[in-house]
């Protein structure tokens, strides 16, 4: 079998390159065998600020705009929902928090984004006296079934092979890559945190950030938007609602633990005053980087290995961006920009 691109991974970054792929013809083949679940326990949000600090995300216009274009297209490929409008509340602590509020709101690169007007607390289960921001062009992907879905596509076109990718077996040739029977121009590495395992890119400087969440169960709760208050609480529906996320640099199971449960569930209460029930809780490692960057870009010796990954906590946002950026690298020689090109850890 000869392909264009094999692509070893399809997560948040997998997915994005294939479409990548698929826009401009070329051919391909993926890789996966579900060992990784940073995307799949991803709360899906996607959010142009910073709420912790009041500041932009990093090229956070032109990452929404290629972002809600995909999934938009996605929707119509795969007939399923995934992108769903919602407010993102941020629950000020004091009057001081809405004053540096108000003062972001001001700023040009800021002010598209974050509403100037104080959003008051008309919720009596929600404990949030001095009222909340709201930030504008947020929403939620359901990362979840856009992977079940995407996958079981890939499976039906015979492009998805689900088994371990056995490193050993590839072989870098002049003109491109053999993995066992199929020859390749080029190959991609979207691992997610198993890149670690990666013989030709675990040089990088992946940290694993260990994430879990809760699923709630919260009758009484009747909240309609996203809200930031120490944690993320996201409706999905049926009064049902996502508690996260932990982050943990020390364990690097897929493993749920009690420690983590009791974290989320002593920030929750602090933030509503109704009955609720933990009805799931999961866990992931997140591909994150020490600059907080993502790792984008070519192998110094075998110049047809690419890796696409490190996309953190803001998958949903910056894989489309990276994504676009690796692949205008390897077929039009674009030059990738310095914060995310790999080079800068040579």
């Amino acid at each position: 079998m000869k392909v264009d691109y094999i692509i070893v991974g399809i997560g948040l970054a997998g997915i994005s390159f294939c479409e990548q792929l698929k826009a401009y013809n070329k051919s391909f083949v993926v890789f996966d065998n579900a060992s990784q679940q940073s995307s799949t326990v991803a709360g899906g949000l996607y959010n142009p600020v910073v709420l912790k600090r009041f500041t932009s995300v990093w090229k956070s216009e032109e990452q929404l705009d290629l972002a809600l274009h995909l999934y938009v297209n996605l929707e119509e490929k795969l007939n399923v929902k995934l992108d769903y409008k919602i407010p993102v509340y941020r629950k000020f602590a004091s009057l001081e928090e809405q004053n540096d509020w108000f003062t972001a709101s001001d700023n040009p690169r800021l002010s598209q984004y974050l509403s100037g007007s104080l959003v008051k607390n008309n919720n009596d289960s929600i404990n949030a006296p001095f009222s909340f921001g709201e930030v504008l062009t947020t929403g939620r992907v359901d990362v979840k079934t856009l992977i079940e879905t995407y996958k079981a596509d890939l499976l039906k076109q015979g492009l998805l092979f689900e088994n371990l990718f056995d490193y050993s077996a590839l072989e870098d040739k002049s003109t491109g890559v053999c993995y066992k029977n199929i020859e390749a121009r080029h190959i991609v590495f979207a691992e997610g945190f198993g890149v670690s395992k990666n013989p030709f890119f675990n040089y990088l400087p992946m940290v694993p950030t260990k994430g879990e969440l809760l699923t709630i169960l919260a009758p009484k709760l009747n909240m309609d938007f996203v809200l930031k208050a120490g944690v993320f609480l996201i409706p999905l529906g049926d009064d049902l609602y996502t508690v996260g996320a932990t982050y943990d640099w020390h364990d690097t199971t897929h493993d749920i633990t009690d420690k983590a449960r009791n974290q989320l569930l002593d920030k929750l209460e602090k933030v509503i005053n109704c009955d609720f029930t933990v009805v799931k809780q999961v866990a992931g490692i997140r591909p994150t980087v020490k600059d907080r960057r993502p790792l984008v870009g070519k192998h110094s010796d075998y110049i047809n290995m690419y890796v696409l990954n490190g996309l953190g906590t803001r998958g949903v946002m910056i894989g489309p961006y990276v994504a676009k950026a690796l692949y205008e690298f390897i077929e039009f020689g674009t030059p990738l920009e310095s914060e995310i090109d790999i080079a800068r850890f040579k």
